[in-house]
């Protein structure tokens, strides 16, 4: 993974409006989410870094996912994001894609 640059990030995430995607998304051992089909309606990149990212499913529900650091697009085409603290732990990812993730 490559350390986040906003502008490449945004571009991928407003490819995905208008498209139903899978979402895979934890944070820490908290929260997890596989496969998650939505209809991306929104999306949006703010922060300077450490970054945020938001989706609007369908046009009423949001995920919305801070921290972020790094992303990379993998050879599936899917848009992997995830956030790593300053001992290179990951703490939070977002994965999306057009298939399902393997289970």
């Amino acid at each position: 993974m490559i350390k986040i640059t906003r502008s490449k990030v945004e571009d991928e995430l407003q490819s995905l409006i208008g498209t139903e995607v899978y979402i895979h998304s934890e944070a820490t051992s908290f929260v997890f989410v596989r496969n998650f089909k939505v209809n991306v309606t929104h999306a949006f990149l703010a922060g300077e870094g450490p970054f945020r990212a938001a989706l609007r499913f369908d046009g009423h529900g949001w995920l919305r996912m801070e921290a972020l650091t790094h992303y990379e697009i993998d050879d599936n085409n899917r848009l992997l994001l995830a956030g790593y603290d300053d001992r290179g732990r990951m703490n939070v990812a977002l994965h999306i894609g057009k298939e399902p993730f393997p289970e």
